[in-house]
């Protein structure tokens, strides 16, 4: 068995790839270059190569070093925007070096924290607290104490349901986010987080409440300029609450995601829609949108898509008026989020490559037809989609329900078995598995399944 490389040594591999990350370029093709070969070798970065003792107790300061590269390289959004340089192949190329650092991270937690799972009914740690460099704040807002949020901040976070692997994954980049808010500070002090659910629509809750509502991630986002935050954060909670009034009209969930009308919402739209009146329209994020790829027309037809582009919460990762203030995330689940990424990232490659497709059956069929009518029935009837679906909004088309129940379904025992084989990798060498070892497993999951997965069919 070949020695063990030491903690030094993958270091001295970070830093390299920190060097070339931000060394100084002049056109696009060559920072497009320099950042698809940072990417490359951060993803071709094996942990099993290394001393896993050695990395668990130095994990905090690597984190902290994957951490100040994604802040340094996402401070320089603004300057390559200025300059002409943030063409699609750039924004893909800053968009995959978040995330792979964001993944190396994570397993590096999970290790220092001996690979501890949430249990099924333990506690949901609030996001932006907790240990372990759970909370890691831009150097640049760090000022020793807990995070003072501000009204017009925007909340990128990331649910523990694989129907918010599927919104995450859904367009031409693969992001790890799939739900945005943003915050209102009462004249009160007392803060709330404004945002549109899928089940409710258009609703204001306790910030307090959101943060510890079943989140794996998080990012808190800030405007530069604190005057026009501000006055989106209150047209955002007036809207929301005018329209929750006995004169108002509730905000209905907008699942076309579209963005020519304000009519219904979806959840950035909302964000779009506060910064928009509050800049009197000189503000209409995003600023470099979310591709949605329509070639599975079966797919996007049955969830009720019918944008060609949007603006996706992971969106925000790209504002370049918007500084990361810090992020948050729960080592404790991540494992979870990302073996549900690369689970959903195959199943809607099979669904576009392969022509996969959702076939229902009669049981299907009648859960959804039940959970569209659910509003009005019992919580009996409610509880049968209950695990895809916490609560049907009465204007869910019965194709979407079906759509969500089935991908819940088909994903869930995917990631159960990629669950048992992560715990005994964990258990035997004490490193996760590597995302590429979970696509190979993958794929000979889908060679030895006889062309059914689930509820999709080739």
């Amino acid at each position: 068995m070949p020695e063990k490389l030491s903690s030094s040594d993958l270091h001295a591999e970070l830093a390299k790839a920190n060097a070339w990350s931000l060394a100084p370029v002049e056109t696009a093709p060559d920072l497009a270059r320099n950042l698809g070969g940072v990417y490359t070798t951060l993803r071709t970065l094996d942990l099993g190569r290394y001393d896993p003792h050695q990395l668990a107790e130095d994990a905090p300061v690597l984190i902290d070093s994957l951490f100040k590269t994604r802040m340094a390289l996402r401070d320089r959004v603004a300057e390559w925007r200025n300059k002409g340089l943030l063409g699609s192949e750039v924004q893909t190329a800053i968009r995959n070096l978040l995330r792979i650092t964001r993944y190396g991270g994570d397993m590096l937690g999970e290790m220092a924290m001996d690979f501890r799972r949430l249990p099924s009914t333990g506690h949901t740690q609030m996001a932006f607290t907790g240990r372990s460099n759970n909370t890691l704040i831009n150097p640049r807002f760090d000022i020793g104490s807990d995070l003072a949020f501000k009204s017009g901040d925007v909340i990128l976070v990331r649910g523990r349901a694989h129907n918010s692997a599927a919104i995450a994954r859904i367009g031409d980049v693969d992001s790890q986010y799939s739900h945005v808010g943003i915050v209102y500070v009462d004249p009160a002090g007392k803060h709330w987080m404004i945002e549109v659910l899928i089940e409710k629509g258009g609703v204001i809750v306790p910030l307090k409440d959101a943060l510890q509502h079943g989140l794996g991630r998080a990012i808190l986002f800030r405007h530069r300029d604190p005057v026009l935050a501000h006055n989106a954060g209150y047209i955002a909670h007036e809207h929301v609450r005018h329209s929750l009034s006995h004169y108002g009209k509730p905000i209905r969930y907008d699942f076309t995601m579209k963005m020519e009308s304000y009519k219904q919402m979806f959840c950035s739209k909302l964000i779009r829609f506060a910064y928009e009146k509050a800049s009197e329209g000189e503000i209409k994020l995003s600023t470099f949108e979310t591709r949605l790829d329509m070639k599975n027309i079966d797919f996007f037809d049955r969830i009720g898509v019918l944008a060609n582009s949007t603006f996706a919460p992971g969106d925000m990762e790209l504002e370049p008026d918007f500084d990361v203030v810090a992020e948050w995330q729960d080592y404790r689940v991540t494992s979870d989020l990302r073996l549900q990424d690369m689970v959903m990232d195959k199943l809607l490659e099979w669904m576009e490559t392969r022509r996969y497709k959702f076939k229902e059956t009669l049981a299907i069929h009648l859960i959804a037809l039940l959970g569209r009518f659910s509003t009005y029935l019992s919580p009996g009837i409610k509880n049968m989609v209950a695990d895809s679906i916490p609560e049907v909004p009465a204007h869910m088309p019965r194709r979407t329900i079906a759509t969500i129940v089935m991908l819940h379904k088909t994903a869930e025992p995917i990631v159960e078995e990629l669950r048992a084989l992560e715990t005994e990798r964990n258990g035997r060498f004490h490193f996760p598995l590597h995302p590429s070892e979970v696509l190979e497993w993958l794929e000979r999951y889908r060679e030895r399944s006889g062309g059914v997965v689930g509820y999709l069919s080739a």
